[in-house]
């Protein structure tokens, strides 16, 4: 069995738990240290169970508590060089580098990070492989891609950007740079680009699909519900990450033949 949750979403900070027996990662860390502590408790964790840090990108919604997190726990840190070389994490102790996004394990999981366009030095997300069970993680890209289809393929479990609703956005209160650059093919998803990946890409076996990474300013829960409802009709569990609080368990099992 593979389990996930979301310990925050959102432009303030964003970290995930993705654990398979004794094995547990935690992708990204936007938090302090305490306040990640606070998170991990609250699903019954601590810092103490994690096995590594994985890193998608060096903006700082996502990477703020990885150096304190790393230190005190004397865990492993994954991260592509550019991701390396684009910010200052103080003393990385076991920094491991993800070269050309080659697949690697950690404990029990099999971990494969995958290229998408942000704008990034070298950013990553991933996908986590249990046995038979696939979990992708698929937030911080600006445009759908045929890679980013093939690779995001026959998940049982998927966390998804729906970041920003188009007409929002445009009538908001960002900087028109600021704008362009959120609603660029480097930026991010919006509701509809979110509602199009679910209907292009194959998930058949799709046990629990979490949307997340939704903007305070620039996106609503019913915009995004609305803007979703037709493409997540025939999934069974449809969740939504928050950004002040973690979620609980989502728990992905072996989907069994049919007799």
């Amino acid at each position: 069995m593979l389990r996930f949750a979301s310990l925050g979403s959102g432009s303030k900070g964003n970290a995930t738990i993705i654990q398979a027996g004794d094995t547990t990662l935690l992708l990204d860390c936007g938090f302090s240290l305490r306040e990640l502590d606070k998170r991990l408790n609250v699903i019954g964790m601590s810092g103490e169970q994690l096995s590594a840090i994985l890193v998608t990108h060096e903006h700082s919604d996502h990477c703020k508590g990885v150096g304190a997190v790393a230190r005190k726990y004397r865990i492993p840190v994954y991260m592509t060089p550019g991701t390396h070389i684009s910010r200052d994490y103080g003393e990385l102790a076991f920094l491991r580098l993800i070269e050309g996004y080659k697949a690697f394990s950690v404990g029990r999981i099999l971990v494969q990070p995958v290229a998408v366009p942000h704008d990034a030095r070298e950013p990553a997300q991933f996908t986590f492989h249990v046995d038979d069970v696939k979990l992708g993680i698929l937030t911080d890209l600006g445009c759908i891609t045929p890679h980013v289809l093939h690779a995001y393929s026959h998940c049982d479990g998927l966390l998804l950007e729906a970041n920003h609703d188009s007409k929002m956005l445009a009538l908001g209160p960002y900087p028109p740079s600021l704008k362009a650059r959120v609603g660029g093919d480097w930026g991010h998803l919006s509701n509809t680009q979110a509602a199009d990946f679910i209907e292009l890409a194959a998930l058949p076996s799709l046990q629990q699909l979490v949307v997340g990474h939704i903007s305070e300013k620039n996106n609503s829960l019913d915009l995004v519900k609305a803007a979703l409802s037709q493409a997540c009709d025939t999934i069974s569990a449809v969740h939504y990450a928050q950004q002040h609080e973690g979620s609980l368990w989502f728990k992905l099992e072996v989907a069994c033949p049919p007799t």
